[in-house]
């Protein structure tokens, strides 16, 4: 249990870098046991799972920032939008604000005293919290989701990758798999518990999809049987 007793804390980070992770490890591993199933040499084979590593960080820092970036303008939109309506019609705002609380089971009067109360001393941050969900520990923060999936996928991903460099000849395929699999049933103990959640599903989702992918990848190496 962490120290302030919320693993809720920790969701824009942690979903950042367990993503970032999940998609290292299986998009690396997928790519090696592909070629390698379609008989790349070993210069090869360390050659793609470094240029995917580096490609696959930095599409994964990209595509969170941006992401996360057009969900922190909708929020900032949307405030806007509600202190417009505060500065316009504060009567209607504060009805609104003692309905919604009323909708949630606080009595009548209660619910207007709260009201004039939570209005008086941040109107804005009452209407974000009641109406739209929004808090400080919810908003989106796109710095820290880039960073933690680019690093993260940049971690998880050279796990196959050493397990391809260490393979003996032959042997590319199952040291790859079992090194990556290793890896994804860390990886969902490792998110349980910064989560706070229970730790078998999380392996066993996590595990499935990674052996999906990576049968689905060495089977198309193993048809086509070309050079990439």
């Amino acid at each position: 249990m962490p120290r302030d007793g919320h693993f809720i804390n920790r969701s824009n980070w942690l979903r950042a870098s367990v993503l970032g992770a999940n998609d290292g490890i299986i998009s690396t591993a997928s790519l090696l046991v592909g070629v390698t199933a379609a008989g790349v040499d070993r210069t090869g084979i360390l050659l793609t799972g470094l240029t995917g590593l580096t490609a696959g960080a930095l599409s994964m820092a990209a595509g969170e920032y941006v992401s996360v970036s057009a969900q922190s303008d909708t929020e900032a939109a949307d405030l806007a939008r509600e202190l417009r309506a505060l500065e316009e019609d504060p009567e209607y705002e504060l009805e609104e604000l003692a309905q919604g609380l009323m909708g949630r089971g606080v009595s009548e009067e209660l619910a207007w005293e709260v009201a004039h109360e939570m209005t008086e001393h941040d109107a804005l941050d009452a209407h974000a919290r009641e109406e739209l969900g929004l808090t400080e520990m919810a908003a989106a923060n796109p710095g820290q989701a880039s960073f933690a999936s680019a690093v993260s996928f940049a971690l998880g991903g050279a796990l196959p990758v050493v397990g391809a460099f260490l393979a003996p000849q032959g042997g590319g395929i199952a040291v790859l798999a079992g090194v990556s699999l290793l890896a994804l049933a860390l990886l969902g103990l490792a998110s349980a518990w910064l989560g706070g959640a229970p730790r078998g599903p999380a392996v066993v989702r996590i595990v499935v999809w990674g052996v999906v992918a990576m049968t689905v990848t060495a089977g198309l190496g193993r048809i086509f049987g070309v050079t990439l």
